[in-house]
């Protein structure tokens, strides 16, 4: 699951391909969450292209790959996240430029009218493409990170000349793998997947809450004694891998105490 906006390279030979990697500028300093401020509802945009602070984004460096196709429609009388993608990829990005300061629970609802059959292994290459998926980013201090992960991290950084994410983990909607299943992007050990949905039929409208901090503390805590400040949620699908197409739909993500 690669994700990419301005200025982003798909850096594969260093380890880091697929780790979901753009641009992230703003402050080092970090600023609480707020109720108003958390998280931009897709039930108050306006139909069309998701409107700031939300952004979409793709990969630059791949011309010719199909973007996933992110749209606000009105779906069983409300707006959501439309998520359609056909043999390519893309996200919708929400950041914080001064860093959101903590996170603890994440909630949204989503829903799967056509999964990916032929993405049967989200634990290969091959197979890492996801219909719907839902990303925290952390700026996590790479300082306890192995010399060999800080140094495919730092390479990364000099050949994107962008501000990465440390630490990502990806709530996922997975063809075969059940719920509550877990393992590392098969591109980038920077990238923890948690298959929050499974299956590829359409099915009704579903609710999820992610526990981030714990989820965090589960994943990442050996490499981290603290919560770290996120940098962005994202929201999209990608079928680049499989050449495959799907399509689903998010409503509104709520940041909860």
């Amino acid at each position: 699951m690669q994700l990419g906006a301005n200025g982003v390279a798909r850096a594969a030979s260093f380890g880091l391909a697929s780790s979901l990697l753009f641009s992230l500028a703003g402050a080092q300093t970090a600023a609480p969450p707020t109720a108003s401020t958390a998280l931009a509802a897709f039930s108050t945009q306006n139909l069309g292209d998701p409107q700031a602070p939300w952004r979409v984004s793709g990969l630059p460096n791949k011309p010719d790959l199909p973007p996933t196709e992110l749209k606000i429609k009105s779906i069983d009388g409300k707006r959501v996240l439309s998520v359609k993608t056909d043999r390519g990829y893309g996200n919708a990005v929400h950041e914080w430029p001064d860093r959101l300061q903590a996170i603890s629970r994440l909630r949204w609802t989503w829903r799967l009218d056509a999964g990916l059959p032929a993405a049967t292994n989200i634990n290969t290459k091959a197979g890492d493409d996801v219909a719907l998926k839902v990303c925290v980013l952390f700026d996590m201090p790479t300082n306890q990170l192995s010399a060999g992960e800080r140094f495919k991290f730092s390479l990364a950084k000099s050949v994107t000349g962008q501000n990465l994410p440390s630490a990502t983990l990806c709530y996922v909607w997975d063809t075969t793998l059940p719920p509550g299943s877990f393992g590392p992007n098969p591109y980038s050990e920077r990238v923890r997947f948690v298959v929050m949905a499974s299956g590829g039929a359409r099915g009704p409208w579903q609710t999820h809450t992610a526990n981030v901090a714990a989820d965090f503390v589960k994943y990442f805590g050996h490499e981290s004694t603290t919560l770290p400040p996120v940098l962005a949620v994202v929201v999209g699908g990608d079928a680049d891998n499989t050449q495959s197409s799907s399509l689903g739909y998010v409503g509104d993500l709520q940041l909860l105490p």
